[in-house]
């Protein structure tokens, strides 16, 4: 599995994560937001993670522009962090890109990779 990361801010932390979450079963690759998206869209790349300050602005723009709104999830906003059976659930709704505020990553990814994994 390969997930690109794009967003605004915290990409190194946020590969970090992925790596550590996936214990070997991911690839990742950090991207400009253009760049990632369109990996995603030709299938370079399987998903697009990303976090920015308000979680769907900076972190999925490009991907909701390049892949379309039902593909893209925003996982956190500032005040709500994010939950697991919606992340659940939006993995098997058929979700590839993945937003979310950096200072909710590391429950972000947790959970994010977790559903992508358990798929």
């Amino acid at each position: 599995m390969k997930v690109v990361i794009g967003g605004q801010v915290e990409k190194k932390e946020i590969e970090a994560l992925v790596k550590e979450a996936g214990s070997g079963a991911i690839q990742t690759e950090v991207k400009s937001d253009l760049d990632a998206a369109m990996a995603v869209k030709s299938g370079q790349a399987d998903y697009y993670i990303g976090a920015c300050h308000t979680g769907g602005g900076g972190a999925l723009a490009m991907a909701i522009a390049l892949i379309g709104k039902p593909a893209c999830a925003t996982v956190s906003m500032p005040g709500k962090p994010p939950e697991e059976s919606k992340v659940q659930e939006a993995v098997s709704q058929g979700a590839k890109a993945f937003g979310f505020t950096g200072d909710h990553k590391e429950s972000a990814v947790k959970f994010i990779v977790k559903a992508l994994l358990a798929k």
